[in-house]
């Protein structure tokens, strides 16, 4: 009895770990702290697998900073009129317990984390601030449409190739028998592919008076924001699956033969999300009380949805605005100050 458990412990450790190192999003700047490899073993948030990454590749450990920065910041801007808005705390789960749940949330958490990290390393490289990579040199000569590749195209490869190494190490290390890591790498690599399935061609012209004599062209990461966009519809789409063993292989099957069959683009969830409605700190929920909300919306932001038909408060708040502006030559803008009272509308 004592050993199962043990063994229960110790599950839910790995999946409380997975994804602690969101924490770095929260720590001061890297850059001096790093030059030492030794520093990675107090790096809050890592585990054993990551401090190892963090040892080989030091300098690109601000960017993996950045990236999870970027997941934050990404994850608030699309959730915030929900239920859920992607609330951060102050401890070692950024997210609180939504992230280690298996809910839709958790698939979105992920996949918006991997991408973030991918993004983030792949962006260094191409500025120069990492030894170990540049641009991708690989793409050389004329296209099919006819335009010289050359410039310095982000070098998404090798970005993608550290994301799986620090990203998806700690699920690895549970084994592919895990169900909750099934889902967490699935997750995890698509939101890597929703940034890969979405570079452009950006090309400058070379010739006299413009005459675009000569295209060069290369090739660019999307930006941030449209991986966001994307990851939310594949949020909204995302599909429930359960694992069945097939043969010696444990996979992750749609729940319902009315689903329809998921592809690496999209996200998978293992179970049900709660509505988020009323504060359950056991489940990490939060709740919505005290939410500002749009009286006239028909939306999730509206006060209705938002505030799971509990009703709402109504109060006056004085808002200062810069108004009647004028250009003056030259070379400013002199604007007055404008008070006014607005109504704010807030979930009992």
């Amino acid at each position: 009895m004592e050993m199962v458990w043990l063994c229960t412990v110790l599950i839910l450790m790995q999946h409380v770990l997975a994804v602690t190192w969101l924490h770095l999003a929260k720590q001061t700047s890297l850059r001096g702290a790093l030059r030492d490899p030794g520093v990675c073993a107090g790096l809050t948030g890592l585990v054993e697998e990551q401090v190892r990454v963090c040892r080989r590749h030091v300098e690109a450990m601000e960017a993996v900073k950045r990236g999870a920065e970027l997941a934050v910041e990404e994850c608030q801007y699309q959730f915030h009129s929900r239920r859920w808005n992607c609330s951060t705390l102050q401890g070692l789960q950024v997210f609180g317990k939504v992230a280690i749940q298996g809910t839709r949330e958790s698939a979105f958490i992920h996949a918006i984390s991997s991408a973030g990290v991918a993004f983030a390393v792949t962006r260094a490289c191409s500025r120069g601030e990492l030894e170990k990579c540049g641009c991708d040199r690989k793409i050389r000569g004329v296209s099919p449409e006819g335009f010289q590749w050359s410039g310095c195209s982000d070098n998404l490869s090798y970005g993608i190739a550290f994301s799986q190494a620090f990203v998806d190490n700690p699920e690895r290390s549970r084994g592919i028998s895990s169900s909750r890591a099934l889902m967490n790498l699935h997750n995890n690599e698509a939101g890597r592919k929703a940034l890969l399935a979405h570079m452009k061609v950006e090309c400058k012209c070379h010739g006299v008076s413009g005459s675009c004599e000569v295209r060069t062209c290369w090739r660019v990461m999307p930006p941030f924001r449209k991986v966001g966009n994307v990851l939310k519809e594949k949020f909204e789409g995302a599909t429930e699956v359960h694992p069945q063993r097939v043969g010696s292989r444990k996979l992750l099957v749609p729940k319902s033969s009315r689903f329809k069959p998921y592809t690496a683009h999209d996200l998978v969830y293992l179970l049900a999300s709660p509505d988020f409605c009323d504060r359950d700190p056991r489940r990490g929920v939060f709740g919505t009380s005290g939410r500002q909300c749009n009286r006239t919306s028909p939306a999730m932001d509206g006060c209705e949805l938002l505030c799971c038909g509990r009703g709402f408060h109504t109060t006056q708040a004085e808002v200062v605005e810069r108004c009647s502006c004028k250009f003056r030559w030259c070379c400013s803008v002199k604007c007055k100050q404008c008070r006014h009272r607005v109504e704010v509308h807030s979930c009992r």
